[in-house]
């Protein structure tokens, strides 16, 4: 798609959340380049800005590199002994990564970041390994006619399979996150749309990039902590002019500002690891169990970084009793 990007505070988001992000700053990319630290990981579009923020916060920035889902073509994780691999673009990429990795025994990824959770239980090959709270709204052109939505997920399933094509006297153009994205399997989960039945009309976009609504029918599912995020400017904003709406009645945002994280479509996201590394010294460190690395990070101000980035804390962080496949 030709975007432009505009720029705008989402009004929605209140402005104790914009005092937050005004003081942190950004955390966004890949560590540098020759930046080798001692786990790697890639995958999912929705949670690699916080993870590169808990990355840069715990042990002065040595243990946790994590791989943005998009940037140049390949990536390189390790001083020597890895070739560069192809960037995996969304959770089930960077799941059959990690996956592929563990079965050739290459040693050059660590955990995979997902925003799912696994869609085969019966294989115990990897670990789910929750740490935060999330959700799922929709996001159209504040500038439309569309503008303060209040979908319910019956109109979203026909949004989808192309049975309801005109909203408020607008001709409906819905999209969709690229394939292997998380959110994509969650939210068409949600709605109860099957990728078979997902109709014609629905057009592919890369995930959380509110620039490529441009146009007055537009709609597409949205991460609200990554919105949070980019309007606070705690990541690199790309909302444009994008406005969450609610779904069913629920509001996806508390009252001042935060995540509603008792939204209807709510959901936990996990970093996966090889189950045969959860009892790994360094692995379980930085991931297992609520005084892990990962749930306790805080940045420079002391605030807790899951936060920072517009995710809700939760009860389960770094349990590990989640295995199954892709």
């Amino acid at each position: 798609m030709n975007v432009k990007s505009r720029v705008r505070l989402g009004a929605v988001v209140g402005a104790a959340v914009l005092s937050v992000g005004a003081m942190a700053g950004s955390a966004v990319a890949d560590p540098a380049a020759g930046d080798y630290r001692v786990l790697a990981g890639v995958g999912s579009d929705t949670t690699q800005d916080v993870m590169n923020g808990i990355g840069n916060a715990v042990d002065g920035g040595a243990t946790i590199a994590s791989y943005n889902a998009t940037g140049s073509a390949t990536i390189k994780t390790r001083t020597t002994g890895c070739a560069n691999i192809n960037r995996p673009d969304g959770s089930s990429a960077g799941i059959d990564a990690l996956r592929n990795d563990v079965d050739t025994l290459a040693g050059c990824l660590d955990f995979a970041r997902s925003s799912r959770g696994p869609a085969d239980t019966t294989t115990q090959d990897l670990t789910w390994i929750p740490f935060a709270k999330d959700a799922v709204s929709i996001a159209v052109r504040e500038d439309s006619a569309l503008n303060n939505p209040d979908l319910t997920t019956a109109q979203l399933h026909d949004i989808y399979t192309c049975d309801l094509t005109t909203l408020n006297g607008v001709t409906l153009t819905p999209l969709i996150p690229q394939a292997n994205s998380g959110t994509r399997t969650f939210f068409l989960g949600k709605i109860g749309v099957t990728e078979a039945q997902l109709g014609t009309c629905v057009a592919t976009m890369q995930e959380h990039n509110g620039v490529e609504l441009n146009s007055a029918g537009d709609i597409a599912p949205y991460s609200i902590a990554q919105y949070i995020a980019q309007v606070t400017n705690v990541s690199t904003d790309r909302h444009g002019v994008s406005v969450l709406g609610k779904i069913d009645g629920s509001e996806p945002f508390t009252t001042d500002g935060k995540l509603n994280t008792s939204f209807v479509y709510s959901r936990d996201v996990y970093n996966v690891v090889p189950t045969s590394k959860v009892g790994d010294a360094t692995i379980a460190a930085t991931f297992v169990g609520a005084d892990s690395k990962v749930c306790t990070a805080t940045d420079t101000l002391g605030q807790n970084v899951i936060e920072k980035f517009g995710f809700g804390r939760i009860s389960t962080c770094g349990a590990t009793a989640l295995k199954g496949e892709r």
